[in-house]
């Protein structure tokens, strides 16, 4: 088994409202030295939810990215928020983007998102069970929601906006618990 380097130090390279990044001075166990760089990740968290309107039936968001400067259709998602739980975290974000509760939550994976240079994680959770139940979000317009048919899956991945990596883990984590797999 490989040893994890150690760290010898860590400080503040850069700094903004949302995001810090960090220099990470590292010895491996062979001895080199290196410097990385990183951002610093909450400790919150955030969840992601493939929110099942029946047994056929998902609930996606078409919702303005501005990393893409694009419109990106994908599941609901945000950040933990102080002293909620994941899955108290996957209710609330599911009533404010698509007017939905859960009467059951199904945990189905942490995610990392290219964790080289990102230390947050993110819980995909399976929201089955739904019922109409709206709280206001925080997001700076209305999010369109789109119904879309767990069996057209090859359509859904051929449209050139959903193309978020998670979102697409998330589809392939709901069909492997739904038991929908071709494979």
């Amino acid at each position: 088994m490989t040893t994890k380097p150690k760290i010898l130090a860590t400080r503040v390279a850069a700094a903004s409202r949302l995001f810090t990044i960090e220099e990470v001075d590292l010895r491996f166990s062979n001895g080199e030295l290196r410097t990385y760089e990183r951002m610093r990740g909450g400790s919150r968290g955030a969840v992601m939810v493939v929110a099942m309107l029946d047994h056929k039936q998902m609930l996606l968001v078409r919702e303005y990215g501005a990393g893409t400067d694009s419109y990106e259709l994908g599941f609901p998602k945000g950040l933990i928020d102080p002293g909620e739980t994941a899955a108290e975290a996957a209710n609330r974000e599911l009533q404010e983007e698509v007017g939905y509760a859960a009467g059951q939550l199904t945990p189905l994976k942490e995610v990392s998102l290219a964790p080289g240079y990102f230390a947050s994680k993110m819980t995909i959770f399976l929201a089955q069970q739904l019922r109409p139940s709206r709280l206001p979000g925080d997001e700076p317009e209305p999010l369109q929601v789109v119904p879309w048919s767990i069996d057209a899956v090859d359509d859904l991945l051929d449209q050139c906006d959903f193309s978020e990596s998670r979102s697409i883990t998330a589809l392939f984590l709901a069909r492997k618990h739904l038991k929908l797999d071709k494979s």
